[in-house]
This record gives structure tokens, sequence and C-alpha cells, in this order.
């Protein structure tokens, strides 16, 4: 099974960009979007454009800002697709989307940004111990995978100026003990787990050639319960692929 996370940062400009020609050349079993910037109603103009597949949309309240969609093979017939956490605090900015399947869960989630001034840093506090609270209890019941865009990179390996970046957005102690606390409660960031010492990012800024400079960050992850590791083949972040200031990152388990 081939599944990919990719913050496209606009669904119209994604398709423009090539997001159809992206499908069906990776021809992904679940593709996680994040921050579609695309409302329910307007989004479901869309949802018979990709062949073979279904598209489950979850769009916020605010137009033109932040939403999750989930893009799956219609040969998933196994696969329930829930929206959001049950808080509408959370929920009406469409971040999260829970994909039940046989043998795991698979959640798909734009986490909040903390902001430039950090002034939304008690928010995604917020939701983070919301939304770790609600993956216990899923995993009661089975294996989770969280994948998405974190905005937040974890050490120093995986943003490129991290001294410069201490304590910004993205990078302040609270976030990155957030994503101590998911490890400690034995997820696996598989990434990192498989290149340990490697260095990689898969978000740039548009702003001073950040991209082709390769002035970047690791902010986008999966992160796997310890059940379903000895199930990964490879995981990828691929960096070539365009259309986003993100890139998707695709993991494959059997």
């Amino acid at each position: 099974m081939k599944i990919i996370t990719w913050n496209i940062n606009g669904w119209r400009a994604a398709w423009q960009k090539g997001l159809p020609y992206f499908v069906e050349r990776y021809q992904p079993d679940l593709l996680g979007l994040q921050e579609t910037k695309i409302s329910d109603d307007l989004a479901a103009a869309w949802s018979d454009k990709l062949p073979g597949y279904h598209i489950f949309w979850h769009g916020a309240l605010r137009p033109g800002y932040g939403g999750t969609a989930v893009i799956a093979k219609q040969t998933l017939t196994n696969l329930r697709v829930t929206n959001g956490l049950g808080n509408e605090v959370f929920d009406r900015e469409g971040r999260s989307q829970i994909c039940e399947l046989s043998d795991f869960y698979w959640l798909n989630i734009y986490f909040p940004n903390a902001g430039h001034d950090l002034g939304r840093l008690d928010y995604k506090q917020s939701f983070n111990k919301y939304l770790r609270q609600f993956v216990a209890n899923l995993r009661l019941k089975k294996p989770v995978i969280i994948s998405g865009d974190f905005n937040v990179a974890h050490q120093p390996i995986d943003l490129a100026n991290p001294k410069t970046n201490e304590g910004n957005a993205g990078y302040t102690l609270e976030e990155r003990q957030f994503f101590d606390q998911l490890l400690s409660d034995g997820f696996i960031d598989i990434w990192r787990y498989s290149y340990p010492d490697k260095v990689q990012y898969t978000w740039w800024t548009y702003r001073f050639q950040a991209r082709s400079r390769n002035i970047g960050w690791r902010i986008d992850y999966f992160l796997l319960s310890p059940e379903l590791l000895s199930r990964v083949k490879s995981v990828t972040i691929l960096d070539q692929e365009m259309g986003s200031d993100h890139c998707p990152v695709e993991l494959i388990i059997s």
C-alpha cells in the first residue's frame, strides 16, 4: 500500500500545476492533502475529476483557509473516512481526517501554525493536547499512522538554520516538546528512523530562492505505531516534485 502526504498550498493552484498528473504517475492508494483552501461546497465540483479515485473533503468554515482532503482508490472498499476530532474549536478549520482501514487508522492532519508572532501558539498547544488524547484512544483499538504537515521541525538536523530560528514559529521549545511526547508515546518518526543522519527537507519559503538553495525545513512526517514497523517497505521525501512550497512524502507498507 502506498500512502502519500502533501501540503499543496491551495487545491486550485495545485491542480493547475499538475496534481492530476502526479496522481496518475504515482498511483497512491491513499493521498492525504493539507491546506486545500477550498470549501466543501466548491470542492464538490472536483470530486469526479480523478478517475478511479474517491475524494473526501474537509474544508474550513473560513473561505480560502486551511482544509484537508483524502484521495483514495475506489478499490479500497474497506475504507471509512471521518472528518474532524469531534471538537468544533478545531474542526471548523478542517484540519483532521481519520481514515479507518481493516487493521490500522491513518490520520491526515494539518497542524496549526504557531504564527509569525506566536499568536497562535496557545491554540496549537491546545490542538496538540487534544489530538494526543484522541490518538491514545484510537490506539486502544488498532495501530495508528499520523501523517501531514506538523508545522514543526523536531531537531536541529531538520532545518537549515536552527540557531537563528530558535524560538520562532515551527521551532519553539513547546512545539518540539510535543513531538517528543508523541515519540515517548511509542510513535516512530519513520523517515528519521530510516535515515538517522540524512539532511533532507519538505518545505521551503518562497522567498530568497530558498528551494533552489535548499534552505528548508523538514516539517511533514509519517509517525507510526511500532506494531507497523515491520511492514514498512520504504519512506521517501519526494523533493523533486514541485507545485507547492512543500513536497510530498511517500510511505509504502505491506
